[in-house]
């Protein structure tokens, strides 16, 4: 008995993880990527003359075992990966490829398809309906449903091959960040804050040492480059971190980009864009390269100027320390830390005790009750990792959906933190409820701390949980977070700032130890501290987007690693500051299309998420009710059911400028 193929008799129809084993996957797979093909095959050649629910709507509804077997192998392929996930993640991204070139090549459908669309206006169609066709016919048309012949037969070829780049990038990335830690001695623990030896002895007890050890994980890595007063040491694990996918040999990612850069071009040209760049960005609210890139050199230049000014500061403070020497990247975060130390009298030793990770984890919560009407219940469900954790969403005691929690860094699970949903909204007769995931990679302790970074990470992924949660679309590929890319982050951006409202962080700072709330002269100085360090956060993000954005608006590079340097020289970038995602570690760009020539996504978001906070602001209440109304109703609820700008307007009025980004980084002239 496969319970991958049968009915879920669990609570809430979750999958059931505590009967799954990996030998299931493949027979499942090759199941349901057979009936998926049946159910294709029988839309596109039913005899009945095209309707919106004969081919729109039965499109809509196909597939469903397969995405029912993918959402369950996908979510243990990122969170808690292996050799044997490894291999049939391997396997599965070409045949998915191969699958979605057959039903875009599909001609008998494309045509029922054209003709729905060429007589759209006659068919008594919904707005939510007429939307869904749009995209659907597009969508066909820009995977090259009306290739033909050769052309045709290249394109197949072209997206199984960036299926198998990707994914090979993505399980090259997590090979050198499993591969690598540097044990550290008792005397090396020294200005170490407890919090970091503490996760540094975790991760050495993970990795079957007696020694604490800095693995690559962000969470641990970059408190090290923040407080370890050895230089040798903190330049020894920067290299590391650097050198991620760069390492020679069977995990090199230098060639892996490179082909996939030269396959994107080839793709866009097949369809008749002049680079993949352009074909990207037609569908989103940037539209052209040349919008994308007018914002990001309207931040790039107060940033950089900052970041300049902000070296020379560091600089001195190292020659201070003994050390005559230029400052590098494993000096910054060092001397950053001692003058934000200096300058607001803030410790994040200090601070970090009141940011534990279960009193954040209830003050996201909490903010969406007060907004949203939102309850949560912890609920015992199988779940796929003894760390994950999950809890029933209600509304005025109805169901809303599921969520599940998955926080601490481990070597089986990829770096980052996403939001995917395992089912998603829709409102079908037998459709259930979402079932939402947020995954982080915190270091673990008894209690577990969070920086203030972390804890915006973790307000930041439930932003986009709650994208998912609140949608109420009458269909399920317009739901959610299925929107723009320049528009998904909006929501999750947004929602940080409610971590940063001096009354939540006043109830839900607490001390670890006492649960004495936090000090208001501390939460003051973190306030006051918001926007330290911008420069070189700013000057490191715009650097990746304006380097991805080179990559794919032109020809493909031969070299990207020489493409990058090129790019970055042009910039001036600072010397002392490195991309936040150097080409062989992008994953943002390489292990798959979702922000190849849209990394910049983040910050076009953070122009609205600026704007649409102040309106909050305006009114002297952050939890004004009629204000959570409307962005309920005019953003977080209604997924792609229109065009993102206007969905924006309808909240704000107005569509924002680049003003409010400047201010709120604190970069205004």
């Amino acid at each position: 008995m496969n319970p991958l193929l049968n009915d879920w008799d669990t609570p809430f129809n979750m999958a059931p993880f505590d009967r799954i084993e990996d030998g299931h996957f493949a027979p499942a797979f090759e199941a349901a990527l057979a009936e998926a093909r049946s159910e294709i095959k029988a839309i596109a050649d039913n005899p009945d003359a095209p309707d919106f629910a004969n081919t729109i709507e039965a499109l809509e509804r196909s597939g469903k075992a397969l995405d029912r077997v993918l959402a369950a192998f996908f979510t243990l392929a990122g969170a808690d990966s292996g050799p044997a996930r490894q291999a049939l993640q391997r396997d599965f991204a070409p045949q998915l490829a191969a699958l979605s070139s057959e039903i875009h090549s599909n001609t008998a459908l494309f045509i029922r398809i054209k003709t729905l669309w060429g007589a759209r206006e006659t068919l008594g169609l919904s707005p939510e309906q007429k939307r869904l066709l749009m995209l659907t016919h597009r969508r066909f048309r820009r995977a090259g449903a009306a290739l033909t012949g050769a052309e045709e037969a290249r394109m197949r070829e072209i997206m199984s091959r960036l299926a198998e780049l990707g994914t090979a990038f993505t399980q090259n990335l997590l090979a050198d960040e499993a591969g690598w830690h540097m044990e550290l001695g008792e005397a090396d623990l020294e200005g170490l804050p407890d919090f970091v030896i503490s996760a540094a002895r975790a991760a050495g007890a993970e990795k079957g040492v007696e020694s604490p050890v800095i693995t690559l994980s962000r969470s641990l890595i970059v408190p090290f480059l923040q407080f370890s007063p050895r230089r040798d040491l903190r330049e020894r694990a920067f290299r590391a971190w650097e050198a991620r996918g760069a390492n020679g040999g069977e995990t090199d990612n230098r060639a892996i980009a490179a082909e996939t850069l030269k396959l994107r071009e080839e793709r866009a040209r097949l369809l008749g864009y002049p680079s993949f760049a352009t074909f990207k960005l037609e569908t989103e609210m940037a539209g052209t390269p040349d919008k994308v890139r007018e914002l990001l050199m309207k931040v790039w230049e107060p940033a950089r100027a900052r970041a300049l000014a902000d070296a020379e500061i560091l600089t001195q403070m190292m020659r201070e320390d003994g050390f005559n020497a230029d400052l590098e990247p494993w000096d910054w975060r060092y001397y950053a830390e001692k003058r934000r130390r200096a300058e607001f009298d803030l410790d994040e030793a200090e601070l970090k005790p009141y940011l534990q990770l279960d009193r954040m984890i209830e003050a996201a919560f909490d903010c969406a009750k007060r907004l949203f009407g939102l309850e949560f219940r912890t609920i015992d469900v199988p779940l796929y990792h003894p760390d994950a954790r999950a809890w029933e969403v209600t509304r005025e005691g109805a169901h809303v959906a599921v969520f599940i929690g998955d926080y601490f860094a481990r070597a089986s699970k990829r770096s980052g933190a996403w939001c995917s949903a395992m089912r998603g909204q829709a409102k079908w007769p037998e459709a259930q409820g979402p079932v939402v995931i947020n995954v982080c990679n915190f270091a673990k302790g008894d209690p577990a701390l969070l920086s203030y970074d972390d804890a915006r990470t973790l307000f930041h992924e439930f932003g986009h949980a709650l994208h998912q949660m609140l949608s109420d679309v009458t269909y399920e590929s317009l739901s959610g977070t299925n929107v723009a890319r320049d528009f998904v982050e909006l929501p999750s951006q947004l929602y940080e700032h409610w971590l940063e409202v001096p009354e939540v962080l006043a109830a839900y700072a607490t001390h670890a130890e006492t649960g004495a709330p936090m000090p208001k002269a501390m939460l003051d100085k973190v306030l006051a501290a918001a926007n330290f360090d911008m420069g070189f956060q700013t000057v490191e993000y715009v650097a990746s987007a304006l380097v991805d954005l080179d990559f794919h608006d032109g020809p493909a590079p031969a070299d990207p690693m020489a493409r990058q340097a090129e790019v970055l020289a042009g910039l001036g970038m600072p010397d002392a500051i490195r991309m936040r995602h150097a080409t062989p570690q992008f994953a943002h760009v390489f292990s798959g299309d979702g922000y190849s020539s849209g990394y910049y996504s983040y910050m076009w978001s953070e122009v609205m998420d600026a704007d649409a906070f102040a309106a909050f602001e305006e009114v002297g209440d952050p939890f004004d009710a009629d204000l959570a109304r409307r962005l309920e109703e005019n953003i977080l609820s209604t997924g792609g059911t229109k065009e993102a700008a206007a969905l924006y307007t309808a909240f704000r009025g107005r569509l924002p400028d680049v003003e409010a980004l400047l201010k709120g980084r604190g970069l205004a002239a």
